[in-house]
């Protein structure tokens, strides 16, 4: 008789899981209390897994020693504590998948800048001839790559939700670019209990992996002084004197980590602000880890395109310059966006707050904005902290009038740049439907 598993969420990562536990021999069941997409249906029809939609029925769960959860599924709610309490072990996807591959595992995390990290390593590696997947949070699922692939490194994405639920997940280097407050209302707002999940993903590395760490980020910094890791720590960072320095000379930027020496100029790194720098240390770092050439690195770096909506240019328009960020879904993503423009601004910001605290992004509004656009459904939180601040607040609850609005305030060699600081629920199906209805308006103007 074949063991049950059951997958909670028919989401990417979740019908990946489905596919995988299949294949691995286990009795499926999928859960999903929304509708699954026809699509989705025709595929585990084809794969012989069971499933149900708009509800969740305990009982057909009964029996399951393994459920994978989605990472949007709250561990505190009551389906999970019954299914805990029957004896169902919850895990990730991410850790569910990691027990049947061989492969070379690289895992990003941090609250900003996991996803241009996780693409740069990619390139880095892709184009230095490695057979890579890139996976987490990103395109295809982990689980159905394993399933259906045979890569012999990943470089995966992961959540501080995804690290909620592992066990002996351990990739052989991890990465925390940074931490900032964010999400909090899934760790009881505490920033300490956030913290403890993005710590998680070194938990169980030994002695041969490596741990990368931000040592500008004091939060992590001061994180890291009492934490006990049995791999070996290297630190990325503009301060850091011993495993990896930068400094500038003139229009260069230089990467020294391993007695390799890295210069790239930075006139050719299509990446804008300090923050992307960062991220470019710690991709580097690992291609120099895995004793790729720094010949190769440098190629990959300044040839690197970006991450789709995270600052990426969309057009010139009567030499206004439309930028789409719409993955900036949080304070700090948005300071750096605002840090990295040099030209006058118009700010569409807005979206579902989680708990904003707005100040931080004053002396740069104050410096740079002309006009600020709140596209949202309750921008009154972003009215008490910006208006009056510039000439020009407007509120608004469409894309296309958002970008309307945009086209006739902003001037020759002005900026428009689309970075909410908030999530997209409120409006949009997500960050993404967010950043491609953008990019349609600017295109309609």
């Amino acid at each position: 008789m074949r063991e049950k598993l059951v997958v909670l969420g028919a989401g990417e990562s979740g019908v990946g899981a489905a596919i995988l536990a299949k294949k691995q021999g286990f009795d499926v069941f999928l859960s999903d209390n929304k509708n699954i997409t026809e699509e989705l249906q025709i595929i585990l029809e084809e794969e012989s897994i069971s499933w149900e939609a708009g509800t969740h029925t305990l009982a057909t769960m009964k029996g399951a020693r393994i459920v994978v959860k989605s990472p949007g599924i709250p561990d505190s709610i009551s389906l999970i504590q019954e299914l805990k309490s029957q004896g169902s072990a919850i895990v990730s996807e991410i850790e569910f998948a990691s027990q049947y591959t061989n492969a070379t595992l690289i895992g990003i995390t941090g609250t900003n800048g996991k996803t241009t990290t996780t693409l740069l390593t990619y390139e880095i590696l892709k184009n230095a001839g490695f057979n890579v997947g890139v996976a987490g949070n990103i395109g295809t699922s982990f689980a159905r790559q394993v399933a259906q692939d045979e890569f012999d490194y990943y470089v995966l994405e992961i959540s501080s939700f995804q690290l909620d639920n592992i066990k002996n997940f351990a990739p052989h280097i991890a990465v925390i670019t940074n931490i900032t407050p964010d999400h909090l209302n899934r760790y009881n707002d505490s920033l300490e209990e956030y913290i403890k999940a993005k710590l998680k993903i070194a938990q169980n590395q030994s002695q041969k992996d490596f741990f990368l760490f931000n040592s500008d980020d004091p939060i992590l910094s001061e994180a890291l002084v009492h934490h006990k890791a049995n791999s070996k720590k290297i630190s990325f960072g503009f301060e850091e004197k011993e495993k990896l320095t930068t400094t500038h000379q003139q229009d260069h930027f230089i990467l020294k980590q391993r007695n390799k020496k890295i210069m790239i100029n930075t006139a050719q790194f299509t990446l804008a602000g300090r923050h992307n720098l960062l991220n470019a240390m710690a991709a580097a770092t690992i291609g120099s880890i895995l004793d790729i050439s720094k010949e190769s690195i440098r190629e990959s770096l300044t040839h690197f395109k970006g991450a789709p909506h995270r600052m990426e240019k969309v057009l010139s328009i009567q030499r206004v310059n439309y930028i789409n960020d719409s993955k900036a879904t949080n304070v700090n993503a948005t300071y750096f966006a605002l840090e990295s423009i040099d030209t006058p601004l118009v700010w569409i910001v807005g979206g579902v707050d989680k708990g904003n605290d707005y100040d931080t992004l004053l002396p740069l509004i104050r410096t740079k904005a002309k006009a600020i656009i709140c596209l949202g459904v309750d921008n009154d939180k972003l009215k008490e902290t910006f208006e009056g601040i510039t000439d020009i607040f407007i509120e608004t609850q469409s894309m296309s009038e958002a970008v309307k609005i945009s086209h006739k305030v902003a001037a020759p060699r002005d900026t428009v740049l689309l970075s909410p600081a908030c999530a997209s629920f409120d409006l949009f199906m997500n960050y993404e439907d967010r950043g491609d209805q953008f990019k349609n308006a600017v295109r309609n103007l």
